[in-house]
């Protein structure tokens, strides 16, 4: 049950801040592309690579902390579900092109920013 509090408290807190990462772009940018969807990707996509690596390195957290933030606040922050969703959109709007860049783009830095993580915390770390 302690466990299941963690999670659940770190996805309170990832929830909120993926809104509010969601409100400001949308104040920033508009709402002609989904790019808060593709930013809080990205962001925790290095989050959760630099997390990996400093717990694996240098931070020696219990299995509490470990699912306070990495399945609870990262996996409320980090939104694959809206992902499918806005994909969807785009193609039933007829918005081909802008369904390929955003499939790509959210792959693509997705994942790069993850290696971006483990990279400059691996080079902080050692």
């Amino acid at each position: 049950m302690k466990l299941i509090l963690f999670v659940a408290a770190g996805g309170a807190l990832g929830a909120v801040l993926r809104h509010a990462v969601g409100v400001q772009l949308l104040r920033w940018l508009g709402s002609g592309f989904p790019f808060s969807t593709l930013a809080v990707n990205i962001i925790g996509s290095f989050t959760l690579g630099a997390l990996v690596e400093v717990m694996a390195v240098r931070w020696q957290v219990g299995v509490e902390t470990r699912a306070f933030l990495l399945v609870g606040l990262l996996g409320a922050f980090t939104t694959f579900s809206a992902f499918s969703l806005d994909v969807v959109v785009l193609y039933e709007r007829g918005a081909f092109l802008s369904m390929a860049f955003y499939l790509a783009a959210s792959i693509t830095l997705s994942v790069f920013g993850l290696v971006a993580g483990l990279q400059v915390f691996r080079a902080i770390l050692t």
